[in-house]
């Protein structure tokens, strides 16, 4: 890693602190740091490590683009998937045309670490463990590395996750998705699509799985809904299942936890309140429908870096009317999707043409 990165915080004042180096956490404090110091810390080692499928559709290529990032040294084999509906309950399958850069996610972080100003502060292995917010800002306390440190803001962004410490401190935190996701060598080929399965007969609990054909392996994850018991159990019958269908799965070499938000009504989403705000699922900002989050990530990573650089007051209105567009989307996600997970919805997925769940999946 080229960028220095400090073991704990170097000063015990900044103007915006973010908690959570993922996209939303870069993407907010490059765009904070127009406004003076910014300290972003990650309670992981950086480079850090990711469980996710590494999937960048067209929102997030164009919201990278604009700031010039390039995509090439992230890009793994096959360059691009194509999303794929698989319902294994009646054996069909539906490929769409929504395509998707195929990344290694480590690497795609890396990437946007390295590209942040040099006012901005990088800090590792530092977790945030309480908030007190005041009229003039925030005091967040900070373990690094058993140390504990006392650092003050006058705004501090939350992109630290489903499971984010600063979103417990202004609301209550809602139960995640759990994702378990294995890393299976390929023996053969697989088609370059990335497949999403559903089926009523894996398992209560169970919302859909996936594989991503990535470098000579594939990543063959499960989705379970919160409270799930033995997710995996559940994500080794998946497998079973898969290696009977895909004979070119090989042993699995690799497995991976996870949360993602749960999303089930607008109640869920949580901007912020007084001198704090939320991007990425921390607030939770990510598709309801399809559960994609890098592309809200990305853009409420800069829409909150940008509301951060006005004045300490106005920053939470600027960054609610910022929102009202991807709110909008959002509650349209929210209104369809008790009808996507219906038996009804699922039974009409299976015999509309291709090319109509294609222009469906668009919108999802």
């Amino acid at each position: 890693m080229r960028r220095h990165v400090a073991e704990a915080p170097t000063k015990d004042s900044y103007r915006t602190i973010v908690v959570g180096a993922g996209p939303a956490g870069t993407l907010a404090a490059m765009h904070a740091a127009g406004a003076g110091s910014v300290l972003l810390l990650d309670a992981f080692p950086l480079p850090r490590h990711k469980s996710c499928g590494g999937m960048i559709h067209a929102l997030s290529a164009r919201t990278l683009a604009r700031h010039g990032v390039r995509l090439d040294g992230t890009i793994r084999e096959p360059e691009r998937v194509r999303f794929r509906f698989h319902d294994w309950d009646a054996d069909v399958k539906k490929p769409c045309s929504l395509t998707f850069y195929n990344v290694d996610r480590d690497t795609f972080d890396l990437l946007l670490i390295e590209m942040l100003p040099p006012s901005v502060e990088v800090a590792s292995g530092c977790r945030a463990t309480a908030v007190e917010q005041d009229c003039d800002g925030c005091w967040v306390t900070v373990d690094a590395r058993g140390a504990t440190h006392r650092v003050r803001c006058s705004i501090l962004i939350g992109a630290d996750g489903a499971r984010s410490t600063i979103r417990r401190a202004i609301a209550p935190g809602e139960r995640p998705y759990v994702t378990v996701q294995d890393v299976v060598e390929l023996e053969g080929r697989i088609e370059p699509f990335f497949d999403c399965i559903y089926s009523s007969s894996i398992g209560n609990g169970h919302a859909y799985s996936y594989v991503v054909p990535k470098d000579g392996h594939a990543l063959v994850g499960s989705v379970f809904y919160p409270r799930t018991k033995r997710p995996h159990e559940t994500q080794d019958l998946v497998l079973e299942a898969l290696r009977a269908k895909l004979p070119a799965l090989g042993p699995s070499v690799a497995r991976e936890a996870a949360a993602a938000a749960h999303v089930r009504s607008m109640r869920d989403i949580v901007p912020g309140a007084g001198r704090i705000l939320l991007a990425g699922e921390a607030g939770g900002f990510l598709s309801p429908t399809s559960g994609e989050g890098i592309s809200y990530a990305l853009r409420t990573g800069e829409m909150a870096g940008r509301a951060a650089a006005l004045a300490p007051e106005r920053a939470l209105d600027a960054y609610r009317s910022a929102l009202r567009p991807l709110m909008a989307q959002i509650r349209f996600k929210l209104a369809v999707l008790p009808a996507m997970e219906s038996r009804a919805g699922r039974a009409l997925a299976r015999t509309l043409p291709a090319p109509v769940v294609s222009a469906i999946t668009r919108y999802l």
